[in-house]
């Protein structure tokens, strides 16, 4: 299978101040077409990323009942411990398949005031802002993830600015629906595949992301991501050591009127056997669960008017995420 050609997107530009239209018109044609691009210059931390893997590993590492201590506490939050066999990501598509081969660990919003209504009672505020769950090992796990979700909502602020600008709006138009985001942080640990996967059983199946974008770090070893084209085929998505894979996710596909691409992708099986274990990590921007999501004015004309009818959040994102979840 050949190597699909992602766009590599340098940041530095736009962080000096002095090549931000550029930028932005690089990323607004590979959001137009593939969907999928990978950012260099992106300032966040070496120590940052590696502090993130390294304590995730060492938790994956860990005997499964010590992780279930953790475990997910209903279908619908997406927090704590996801035990392999547990989520079926073809769902988010429509589509049936055999549980993933993969565990997870997740996160949202670390920081939630305590006695804030918008936060705890309103409607669309459960599941988004549910309480995280910690584990006690390993030493330094948590000041990992809380520093890697620091960095990731730094660079999710880049990105959006940069999309704006793509978009012809103020470059801090997206600000406003990020202020009390709801995002996501994952890490997706796929194990050696110790027995062969079931029929049209994959580690991830095919799916598009139901955020705004995801910030992927992903690891070079065998059975990783794939993406699909236009015309249905698959390429496998090279690996960029040193930068981010950035997608488009379902609700900025419906904010942008389909300019902008949500494309379909999964993560395949090990082609040379089951032995490669592959961690990813995964950040899923997601706007305030009360944000209306509705046609952007740049994006719908007289001759292309808005297809989608608006919705929040909430609406679009709770009900298709619980259904990934094992019945």
């Amino acid at each position: 299978m050949p190597s699909y050609a992602f766009p590599i997107i340098d940041l530095s530009p736009w962080h000096a101040g002095d090549g931000r239209r550029e930028v932005a018109a690089s990323v607004r044609t590979a959001c137009e077409t593939t969907g999928f691009f990978a950012v260099i210059g992106h300032q966040v931390p070496v120590e940052t990323i590696e502090a993130m893997r390294s304590s995730s590993r060492a938790f994956f590492d860990l005997p499964v009942a010590r992780k279930m201590e953790v475990a997910r506490p209903k279908p619908e939050q997406n927090r704590g411990y996801h035990a392999e066999g547990t989520e079926t990501l073809a769902r988010l598509a429509g589509n049936e398949s055999p549980p993933d081969y993969k565990e997870v660990f997740a996160i949202g919003p670390p920081d939630v005031p305590d006695g804030d209504p918008w936060y705890h009672d309103l409607p669309g505020a459960y599941p988004n802002y549910a309480a995280n769950l910690w584990p006690t090992d390993p030493p330094g796990f948590k000041a990992a993830w809380r520093a890697y979700w620091s960095a990731m909502e730094v660079l999710q602020d880049t990105v959006c600015r940069v999309f704006a600008t793509s978009l012809d709006l103020p470059e801090d138009w997206f600000a406003r629906h990020l202020a009390r985001h709801c995002s996501m942080l994952r890490a997706l640990n796929y194990p050696a595949q110790l027995h062969p996967p079931g029929p049209g059983q994959l580690r991830a199946g095919e799916h598009t992301d139901l955020g705004m974008l995801t910030i992927l770090k992903n690891e070079a070893a065998d059975g990783g991501l794939e993406v699909r084209d236009v015309a249905g085929n698959w390429h496998v998505a090279p690996v960029v050591e040193e930068g981010f894979v950035v997608n488009i996710g379902d609700l900025l596909m419906r904010w942008t009127n389909d300019r902008f691409s949500s494309t379909l992708h999964r993560v395949a099986n090990p082609r040379a056997g089951g032995g490669a274990r592959r961690l990813s990590i995964a950040y899923f921007v997601a706007p305030a669960y009360d944000s209306v999501i509705k046609c952007l004015p740049t994006c719908q004309t007289s001759d292309w008017p808005a297809k989608y009818a608006p919705v929040t959040v909430a609406e679009y994102r709770n009900a298709r995420f619980a259904r990934t979840a094992a019945a």
